[in-house]
């Protein structure tokens, strides 16, 4: 089966939409995805636009998402792009879409002059795991993630 990956366009937030709250479901984290189509309109596509994305397509359908945004580290002092999601839909995984849209990642990173691409996956995603292993991805044990949100976030910046 071939596939095609390629820039998303404005046209497609509809389907980014979709194909992140089947993410959403696959994780168990429904209650989580909350983003609009306008949110990602403006988060992708605005006037200072503060992520990217990609879409493969099979047979002229819409099966998969990469959504991804620039960070910087400053050990290296360069930037590298977080993939924030990915999701490939259950039919249409194991013929290599998650690999290529990663790839094409990597060959971003290089050309800007970067230095990590990285990610977080849910630990018992083991499917996941074995693929980024594979790729040459290593787990960063000794780092935890951490977040404020919600009204936390609120209270956090309330002082």
């Amino acid at each position: 089966m071939s596939f095609t990956i390629r820039g998303a366009v404005p046209g497609d937030v509809p389907t980014i939409v979709r194909l992140v709250r089947a993410l959403a479901e696959y994780e168990k984290l429904t209650h989580e995805a909350q983003g609009t189509e306008a949110d990602f309109h403006r988060a992708l596509f605005g006037e200072a636009p503060h992520a990217g994305a990609m879409i493969a397509e099979v047979a002229g359908a819409s099966v998969a998402i990469c959504v991804w945004y620039r960070t910087f580290s400053t050990f290296t002092g360069r930037h590298g792009i977080w993939v924030e999601d990915i999701f490939v839909e259950p039919e249409h995984r194991g013929i290599g879409i998650a690999r290529a849209m990663f790839q094409a990642l990597a060959r971003r990173v290089i050309a800007e002059g970067g230095a990590r691409l990285e990610w977080s996956v849910l630990d018992w995603n083991a499917p996941a795991i074995g693929a980024y292993r594979a790729m040459g991805a290593r787990g960063l044990d000794d780092w935890t993630m951490q977040r404020v949100d919600g009204a936390a976030l609120e209270a956090l910046a309330g002082g």
